[in-house]
């Protein structure tokens, strides 16, 4: 009696446990949308590259800032000859002994005209900044949109365990019927065995409809940045906000084609930076100095200030590649923008057919749900009256289940491909 009562604790305890690790959470399909465009790994990874741009554009604005460099130095000597070539007067010159060397220096260059290689550089930097927004901006709607695609197949395969586990309650009843009918000789037990066969195969495709929720529920955890143990609520389809056609109609430009505009901006930024290459390079100087030679000279407050000049004589043959190669990154810019245009264009064509089938087939499984089950009322009818057979009752019934399906399907899928056609037409709201 003691391991009886103690096996029932310790089952209780492990049920709550079960329990208590599986977190329930209910979730709304604008919510999807906005925590896999910020929650998930990849989101993450997306901003952090947006952040390191946005620092290195930062970095280039302190170009304009002017270099200052301060030193100290200290050496030791031997004791060198000390020939002094200024008169010292009558006799022969001092006996100078020294062997220690003090110099400290500081020197600031303010640049004031580079050819336009500062100011390029800062809106390479920003520009390079913008085209790393946008890319995240589009990878995070390529996100969302795959989280939007989980989200209904998780809502298909609960439907359809659902429908089947309903389905399965009334071919249960329909088994015990069937057997107390084959017990009283009325029908031949192979037709009781088809039955039995047949609500196998529903408790079958049950067990696989759950398989296939247990692992969207995985696969929407892990996108969102849930717990795996995370069991995500029945989704209801009619609290999605209704679509708006027009919208999806009204064609916008991508952030993929805004990206490609600030590549093409950078890369015209670079061939700037080339061409102010043959330009020379002014700035002003100015510093301070002090040098201490033991035991022959002491020099202080030496200031100066003025004006520098450089120029790199090489630029004259070494930028000319440079050059090409800027400007025909341009061109192969122009034939990226070009390409994914098209590629835009023939997404969005392929968004509003799949709707437009979307709503063919959602109207025609309506159709078909409503005649399988009359056609089951008149089949069970028939079967009853002795007119016929089990073949047509189980046909009759699969037929009547398979169209409940296809309609929970096809709502899902009505939706699903209209926020398809949101994403191609760049209306996709991931905030």
């Amino acid at each position: 009696m003691n391991i009886k009562y103690w096996s029932t604790t310790c089952l209780l305890i492990a049920t709550s446990v079960l329990g208590f690790a599986q977190d329930k959470k209910h979730l709304e399909l604008e919510e999807v949308i906005h925590l896999a465009a910020t929650q998930s790994s990849n989101a993450k990874l997306w901003d952090a590259q947006v952040k390191t741009s946005q620092l290195k554009y930062e970095e280039a604005k302190d170009s304009r800032l002017p270099d200052s460099k301060i030193s100290g130095t200290y050496l030791a000597m031997n004791s060198p000859t000390v020939d002094l070539k200024i008169p010292m007067g009558s006799g022969d010159g001092p006996n100078i002994a020294t062997n220690q060397l003090f110099i400290g220096q500081l020197a600031i260059n303010m640049p004031i005209y580079t050819g336009g290689k500062i100011k390029h550089g800062i809106k390479s930097a920003e520009d390079s900044w913008k085209a790393a927004a946008y890319e995240t901006l589009a990878a995070k709607e390529s996100l969302s949109i795959n989280a939007v695609h989980l989200y209904f197949g998780l809502y298909q395969a609960q439907q359809t365990a659902d429908l089947i586990a309903e389905n399965i309650k009334k071919a249960e009843q329909q088994v015990v019927d069937l057997k107390s009918m084959e017990q009283n000789g009325i029908i031949a037990r192979n037709d009781l065995l088809k039955a039995e066969l047949q609500l196998s195969n529903f408790k079958v495709a049950h067990q696989e409809a759950l398989k296939n929720a247990k692992v969207i529920n995985y696969q929407l955890n892990t996108l969102l940045g849930f717990s795996e143990n995370t069991v995500i609520d029945k989704i209801d389809l009619h609290a999605i906000q209704a679509f708006d056609d027009f919208l999806a109609e009204d064609n916008t430009e991508r952030n993929e084609i805004k990206s490609l505009r600030s590549q093409k901006d950078v890369a015209q930024d670079q061939l700037n930076i080339s061409r102010a290459a043959y330009y020379p390079t002014l700035f002003a100087t100015g510093g301070y100095a002090a040098l201490h030679v033991q035991n022959l000279v002491t020099v202080t407050n030496a200031a100066n200030i003025g004006v520098g000049v450089s120029y790199d004589i090489g630029s004259l043959y070494k930028n000319k590649k440079k050059i090409r190669v800027a400007q025909q990154q341009l061109s192969s810019i122009d034939e990226n923008i070009a390409l994914a245009n098209d590629k835009i264009r023939n997404g969005i064509n392929e968004a509003k057919e799949n709707v437009s089938l979307a709503k063919t087939k959602n109207s025609l499984y309506a159709e078909a749900l409503a005649q399988s089950n009359e056609n089951y009322r008149i089949v069970k009818d028939k079967y009853e009256n002795g007119v016929a057979d089990t073949d047509d009752l189980l046909e009759a019934d699969v037929q009547q289940l398979q169209s409940k399906i296809n309609l929970a399907i096809g709502e899902a899928t009505l939706i699903e491909k209209y926020y398809d056609l949101l994403q191609a037409t760049g209306h996709l709201n991931i905030k």
